[in-house]
């Protein structure tokens, strides 16, 4: 397998590992090289365009980014399972209950999650999801199938399993949708342009980028369109309501980072900052009140830029995890 593609496993396998200790971590990962479509794939992607439904079993710790056909089947009790589905930018993901056979009242559960959770830590965070916390959890348990069909608000979404009896198990089937204005992001790729647009909503959007980084802002717009500038604000940008923040760290929860750089006022770039973390996120913080626009490229760092950083360069409290 590239080693491209290994590096794109990294983050998540290192969190999966803390999750569920060194066996697991490495199970995961002798799946991940033999199986190289099991993350993310391009020409499997362009293959199926046509319309044929990707099918294939679903592991007890396993990570997705096509549509298609899952199946779990029990071979042994497994207690600990998770499931991490990941879609373009611009997508929403729909989880669809096709088949289900677990037994709830023996201790067995089927949950979806509106994002990803890792240790505690959420992708979107609570303050950037539009739903409390206990919301984002549905429970076929609970629910049964009433909610048959669960669309994500994001393109990210996971789904949590126990199942004690071998032989049991189920079958869902992921969709994506377009989203025109999409908020909440986790990329696939570690290089990439995008823009991130709020329109009159009072909603914080984040992106995160799971690798040390080269990001370069080359537009923000904030506040009218007609080029009304905000006023400056002693408190710095949150007192303004209306700003954009790059943070960096280890996790996954944007809410527990460090915040890097605030930028408060509207122009037209590039600003570019490297940030040597396992997680960049760029941040849009807005009030409502306006539309607000940021337009940002991003890469991942090369070993040697690692090694010697120049410029601007957040890296130090980072390096231990690298």
């Amino acid at each position: 397998m590239a080693p491209t593609f290994k590096l794109r496993c990294h983050f998540i396998l290192i969190c999966l590992m803390a999750l569920r200790g060194e066996s697991r971590y490495l199970e995961l990962r002798e799946a991940v090289d033999q199986d190289p479509f099991l993350l993310f794939s391009a020409n499997l992607k362009r293959e199926l365009a046509g319309g044929q439904l990707y099918r294939r079993a679903l592991r007890c710790l396993d990570m997705l980014s096509l549509q298609g056909q899952f199946t779990f089947t029990a071979d042994r009790p497994q207690l600990h399972c998770a499931a991490f589905f990941i879609a373009e930018p611009e997508e929403f993901i729909t989880i669809h209950y096709d088949l289900v056979s677990i037994d709830c009242e023996g201790g067995d559960f089927l949950k979806v999650f509106d994002g990803w959770i890792l240790k505690g830590e959420k992708f979107p965070s609570s303050q950037d999801h539009p739903l409390p916390t206990t919301e984002r959890y549905i429970d076929f348990c609970e629910s049964g199938l009433s909610r048959r069909s669960i669309r994500s608000s994001q393109n990210v979404a996971m789904v949590f399993f126990r199942v004690h009896e071998p032989g049991n198990g189920f079958t869902l089937t992921i969709k994506t949708d377009p989203n025109l204005f999409p908020c909440n992001v986790i990329s696939q790729t570690p290089n990439g342009r995008f823009t991130l647009v709020v329109p009159h909503q009072h909603r914080n959007c984040s992106f995160s980028i799971i690798y040390p980084v080269v990001i370069k802002i080359s537009d923000l717009t904030l506040g009218h369109l007609n080029g009304l500038q905000l006023k400056k604000s002693s408190t710095g940008c949150g007192g303004i309501g209306d700003f954009v923040e790059l943070l960096g760290g280890t996790g996954l929860d944007p809410s527990k980072m460090t915040p890097l750089a605030d930028l408060c006022y509207p122009f037209r770039g590039p600003a570019q900052m490297k940030i040597g973390c396992d997680n960049t996120v760029v941040r849009l913080v807005s009030s409502g009140k306006h539309i607000n626009r940021v337009t940002f490229e991003y890469r991942q760092l090369e070993p040697y830029e690692m090694e010697n950083p120049s410029g601007n360069s957040i890296q130090e409290f980072c390096l231990s995890s690298l």
